[in-house]
This record gives structure tokens, C-alpha cells and sequence, in this order.
């Protein structure tokens, strides 16, 4: 038998982190976007046991300044496709006005420690999106393309296909037999044809 969950990693993400700074008595005012605010100065000893419990859970203390940038630009891209309200404004302005840097600063810095551009995560996390809301099937083509400020359906369909190989609607017929069909006997169904 499988469950299927749905989960916000945001979510998930900070309150793993309150509970690890809870776990070594470490007093912190604010966790939020990947950073958190520590009230007192902390021993080493308990630095290094706080670093080793958080990569238990995939979680990296970064100790340079453009890779906490790097991830900085990252959360507030997530933030931005997460909330409505702003998914509107322009993502070079909302970026600056947000982080305190010229876009082509934070650029400069992206590429050189992604080799990507932040265009490129954007569209990548937009296509993530676009894959969950077809998942659910609550909203059509056109809505998704709304909610997430593309030009049109085929500027959607198009990226998606692009970093996909997948249109969406054939990405929804398979996702849609993959859910209705029940593994026999313990057994996975492959529902892709490997060549």
C-alpha cells in the first residue's frame, strides 16, 4: 500500500531546525529563508554537534557568504512563486528590493556558483509548480498559466515540454494512470517504455 503526501518544505525545513536549536539549548529569535537569528554566543562544542545533527537531515551550515546568497536568492524565488500577492511584480526588482543587491549582482553571483542563471531556476521551479497543480487537477491549463504570470498557454507548454520532454497534458494522462493503477503482488508498474 502507498500514501501519498503533499508537504511544504518551508514548513518542514524550520521546524526541523527550531527543534535542533531547541535539542542543544540554543536560543535563536527568528528562522526564516534559510537563515536563523542566534541570541548568544555559541561554545564550539556545541556548533559542531548542531552542524552534525542538521546534515543528518540533508541540512548544510554554510560558512561562505555568496553560497548563503546562492541559497538566499533560491528561498526568496520559492517565496515569491508561494505567494500570490507578488508572483505578479517582476523577479529582477522583487530580488533587489528583497536582498538589498543589485539584480546584477545577485546574477553575477548565481551563475558563478550554480553555472545556471537565475532565469533558468525560476523556470525550473515554475515547472515544479506547474507539475503539483496538474497533479491536484483542480485548475486547468489557463488558470495554471495565470497563477503563475505566464504570457500564454503555449509560453507554459512550451517551457514545460522544454525541461519536461513531456507536454502538459501528456505529463496529467500519465500522472492520472499512474495514481488509478494498484501495484500487484508488492510489484511496481513501469509506466514509461525504456528503450
Amino acid at each position: 500500500m502507498k500514501i501519498y503526501l503533499k508537504y511544504n518544505f518551508k514548513v518542514v525545513c524550520e521546524t526541523l531546525v527550531r527543534e535542533q536549536f531547541e535539542k542543544f539549548n540554543i536560543p535563536c529569535s527568528s528562522i526564516n529563508m534559510g537563515e536563523v537569528e542566534i541570541l548568544d554566543a555559541m561554545a564550539e562544542e556545541k556548533k559542531i554537534a548542531l552542524i552534525e545533527s542538521l546534515n543528518r537531515y540533508g541540512i548544510t551550515v554554510l560558512n561562505d557568504q555568496k553560497e548563503t546568497l546562492v541559497d538566499r536568492i533560491k528561498n526568496t524565488i520559492d517565496e515569491m512563486l508561494s505567494d500570490e500577492s507578488v508572483r505578479h511584480l517582476k523577479v529582477s526588482s522583487y530580488l533587489a528590493d528583497k536582498l538589498g543587491y543589485t539584480y546584477s549582482y545577485l546574477s553575477a553571483v548565481f551563475s558563478e556558483n550554480t553555472y545556471s542563471s537565475i532565469e533558468n531556476y525560476l523556470i525550473l521551479r515554475k515547472v515544479d509548480l506547474v507539475k503539483e497543480l496538474l497533479q491536484e487537477g483542480n485548475l486547468n491549463l489557463t488558470e495554471i498559466a495565470y497563477r503563475l504570470n505566464y504570457s500564454s498557454v503555449s509560453h507554459l507548454s512550451g517551457q514545460f515540454k522544454k525541461t519536461t520532454g513531456l507536454t502538459p497534458s501528456s505529463f496529467q494522462r500519465i500522472m492520472k494512470r499512474k495514481m488509478s493503477m494498484k501495484p500487484l503482488n508488492g510489484q511496481t508498474i513501469n509506466l514509461v517504455n525504456e528503450q
